[in-house]
């Protein structure tokens, strides 16, 4: 019986490569999406034609009804991947609303909160599982007009842990992945061709990250090869805090 895994996000981006990471190491892929049936369905598509099982299943994260439906969705939750992207506000913080920068902190939070309960009550049942959550490398970085993002990630990593350490007593393992800049249709905004050369001038790579490289360590923390880590943050930044720090 092949394993099951749940993607949130995963209509584009780090979660779709994720999703096809996955399906090639013949997990079934529930591509988890909010609005966007057509790049879910697109996905799914993919993954099938490459040999692999997958489906689409619409729900935000936010909503606990929702969430309750998507869990339920699922025969079985082996693997679990929080990476839902909730669009922080940019910008200085005295020009910021509270309603936008609490938006995205709670926003994040909520997204995570209701779904690890859920998976939590299916993995305890099943005696084993494995989650990451897919933080970002600007938790620990300042940044000009960041504040509402980094301090989501922030309490997201906190967040992780707690759940590491309550969920180990059934077995499930609990890990954090942080990536730095990647190639993504949410980042294509703040990217021009002078900040990549810049970012990989301060990279020990030499290049920006693209969805996969994140996609390639999530997939190797799901299927095995991290059974001794759990509680841990992983940054995945091509060298970019070797150089920077």
């Amino acid at each position: 019986m092949r394993r099951i895994a749940l993607i949130t996000g995963a209509g584009r981006g780090i979660g779709a490569a994720t999703a096809h990471e996955l399906g090639r190491r013949s997990f079934h892929v529930i591509v988890n999406y909010r609005a966007d049936t057509s790049a879910a369905t697109s996905v799914v598509k993919q993954i099938q034609a490459a040999g692999g099982t997958a489906q689409a299943v619409q729900a935000d994260v936010r909503d606990p009804g929702q969430v309750a439906e998507l869990v339920e969705a699922c025969a079985r939750v082996d693997a679990l991947v929080c990476n839902a992207n909730i669009p922080p506000p940019f910008g200085p913080l005295a020009e910021m609303s509270w309603e936008d920068f609490a938006g995205k902190v709670t926003g994040e939070l909520a997204g995570v909160f209701h779904l690890t309960q859920r998976a939590l009550d299916r993995m305890r049942e099943q005696g084993d599982g494995r989650i990451v959550y897919v933080s970002s490398l600007s938790a620990e970085l300042v940044r000009p007009g960041a504040a509402a993002h980094a301090t989501a990630k922030a309490a997201l990593n906190t967040f992780a842990q707690h759940v590491a350490a309550e969920a180990d007593a059934w077995g499930i393992r609990v890990n954090v992945v942080s990536p730095g800049a990647v190639r993504t249709e949410a980042s294509a905004m703040m990217r021009t061709p002078e900040t990549e050369a810049a970012l990989g001038r301060r990279s020990v790579l030499g290049r920006m990250l693209d969805p996969q490289d994140v996609a390639a360590v999530i997939g190797s923390i799901l299927d095995g090869g991290f059974d001794a880590v759990t509680g841990a943050r992983i940054p995945v930044d091509a060298g970019y805090r070797v150089l920077s720090g």
